[in-house]
């Protein structure tokens, strides 16, 4: 039994050091622009460090094999004999380190890890063979045959453990069994879900540096392959949008965004405020007293009303925070079936309005109270170059409440606004809010409502945030910075509500956002914005108020443009939900859930829908 644990042990050690001995011979064959970035060399030390729980989580999945094997051969008193053990890792060996070369040969041409896109170059292996220099060819086989020989070598030398046979002196320990084989299994699963945290380890635990190179490098080639192997066979699965052919849908949708002319009316009194996003975690717009909801939910954000401008057709594209990142900062609608954060191969394809924004002088942080793993969204955050991105995690000494996620709203909110006087003017800041995000342990400070008869423990977890959000803005009105900052006020997706609006509705996506501070011209304060426009529609108007073109952003629209054009999209798993001034449709698997088009326009706005979502979807697929 001694022996059980000392192989699984040893085993893990071997897996780590492999792992972290390719990871050198990366950056090695990469060190001229390691200068060229000039990154500091405890950067590239801290992300040997930072990449062990992801190394762990790889090795851990590589391990429940050959713990299975030993433990029945321990049970059943067979002669146990390694050798049969030694082509699994052989295969293991070979398999991960030609992973690293295909990753040191990809990254060199595109810029990026080792993909299910590159892979699905090997189809032609001529066209491989021919863009490949034969030097580069050369090179990374003689690494492979070189470190496959090298590892397989040392796993037969140092980490296999002799034949050995129970003698008849010798009696099992029967009562440990048990045990070792359940600490065991827990102690792998663990390691593959990356400890107790309430969010499993994802690759994006790995992009924690502003250096591109050096997240490249921390994320295990393996995790991150087989990972976005699974993501591609789940996109490639459920590819059913086929209403029509690629170019006829792309066609419709590049009519359906022009525009007779580009006349943008201003509602800024400057055109360089300070932007900040207050990011609403799950806000629906039945929360809101003006959009519908009950007044005794959002009190305080109903009072901010009288200072802004309230969006009264604001619909989110889709219902995954993940999603409307990607809207919200690179004006992308969301997708079905999957979400770019999950795909880093594409994330160059997606503008950002960082980008222009830092052409400004703007600086660029983004702030949460949890962790930002979940969905990936850290990855998708530092390839856009934020300037600082803030987790609860790195926010150190204070006594805050806690949830399983992280810290509460309440605590949160009112330190990021004290916190934001650390950053040069002018800025362009998001606070994303946790509190309303199961499982809902918020601080009971208030006294919670009693009426709801559906999502009690929602609303209530809103009312809670609404405080958090006085409390914000109370410490936000002492701040320097505060006279020159525009807020936007807005959720990233909505949520069940006690009203039970079907997912497949406009009413379910329908969220808030409000538009306030003191950059805003006074002709529009207590009044209301009433044309449909979603969240993918950010990017795009932002940038026209401080006099930016827009054009890379083809899905966002400028809401402001005196010739806009008002629609709004939702995505579903198999469908799409599309609404005009004309009217709405619902379309899922084809059938037609809702339409309320005029009947001489049904057929063609139907289309138009349609051809939107599927338009989108192929075009992701191409990149």
């Amino acid at each position: 039994m001694k022996k059980y644990v000392i192989y699984l042990v040893k085993i893990l050690v071997f897996l780590l050091v492999m792992f972290a001995t390719m990871r050198i011979v990366f950056i090695v064959n990469y060190w001229h622009l390691v200068n060229v970035d000039m990154v500091p060399f405890t950067e590239i030390l801290r992300g040997f460090f930072k990449a062990l729980p992801l190394d762990i989580a790889t090795a851990c999945f590589i391990l429940p094999i050959p713990a299975i094997v030993m433990f029945v051969c321990l049970c059943v008193n067979k002669n146990i004999s390694y050798r049969w053990m030694r082509w699994y890792f052989y295969i293991i060996i070979a398999a991960y380190i030609l992973t690293v070369m295909g990753e040191i040969g990809i990254y060199g041409e595109w810029g990026t890890k080792l993909s299910a896109k590159a892979l699905a170059y090997l189809e032609n292996p001529s066209e491989v063979v021919n863009t490949a220099s034969t030097q580069q060819t050369v090179l990374l086989l003689s690494l492979w045959s070189c470190f496959t020989l090298l590892f397989c070598w040392w796993y037969v030398r140092w980490i296999e453990p002799e034949t050995t046979e129970r003698t008849a002196e010798q009696k099992p320990d029967w009562y440990m069994y048990p045990a070792v084989i359940i600490i065991t299994v827990g102690l792998i699963f663990l390691g593959m879900r990356g400890g107790f945290s309430e969010i499993p380890i994802s690759t994006s635990s790995g992009y924690f540096s502003n250096y591109k190179i050096v997240n490249i490098m921390t994320v295990n080639p393996a995790y991150n392959l087989a990972e976005n192997l699974t993501n591609a066979a789940k996109v490639k699965d459920n590819a059913h949008f086929n209403y029509m052919d690629f170019d006829t849908a792309k066609a419709i949708t590049e009519e359906t965004h022009e525009v007779e002319c580009d006349s943008t009316m201003m509602i800024l009194k400057n055109d360089r405020p300070n932007i900040v996003i207050i990011l609403l975690e799950s806000w629906s717009a039945d929360l809101i007293e003006s959009l519908g909801g009950d007044p005794s939910i959002a009190p305080n954000f109903h009072a901010m009303e009288k200072d802004g401008l309230l969006f009264t057709n604001f619909y989110a594209s889709a219902n995954r925070s993940q999603q409307a990142i990607a809207s919200i900062f690179g004006g992308l609608p969301g997708l079905p079936v999957t979400t770019i954060t999950n795909h880093q191969e594409k994330y160059y394809a997606i503008p950002s309005i960082i980008q222009p924004l830092d052409s400004l002088g703007y600086y660029s942080s983004f702030y949460f109270g949890g962790e930002l793993n979940y969905g990936n969204i850290l990855s998708y955050l530092r390839y856009n170059e934020f300037d600082r991105i803030v987790e609860g995690k790195d926010v150190k000494n204070q006594r805050f409440h806690k949830g399983k996620l992280g810290i509460q709203d309440a605590d949160m909110l009112p330190w990021a606004s004290t916190d934001i006087n650390s950053q040069p003017e002018p800025f362009f800041t998001t606070i994303f809010t946790l509190s309303t995000h199961s499982p809902y342990d918020y601080p009971k400070i208030f006294e919670e409502l009693e009426w709801p008869q559906l999502e009690k423990v929602f609303v209530n977890s809103a009312k809670y945030t609404d405080i958090a959000l006085k409390l914000f803005m109370d410490r936000a009105k002492q701040q320097p910075w505060y006279d020159n900052t525009l807020f936007l006020f807005m959720a990233d997706h909505s949520h069940p509500s006690y009203k039970n609006y079907p997912l497949e509705s406009f009413e379910y996506h329908k969220i808030p956002l409000l538009i306030c501070g003191k950059p805003l011209n006074d002709s529009l304060r207590g009044t209301t914005y009433d044309k449909i426009c979603g969240n993918t529609d950010i990017p795009a108007t932002l940038l026209a108020q401080l006099g930016v073109k827009h054009n890379q952003f083809f899905w966002s629209k400028d809401v402001f443009n005196t010739c806009y054009r008002p629609f709004a999209f939702f995505e579903l798993y198999s469908g799409v939900g599309w609404k005009t001034e004309e009217g709405e449709c619902v379309v899922n698997n084809d059938n037609m859930l809702k339409n309320t088009f005029p009947e001489e326009l049904s057929d063609s706005l139907v289309r138009q829908g349609k051809a939107y979502m599927q338009y989108h979807f192929d075009l992701f697929n191409q990149y």
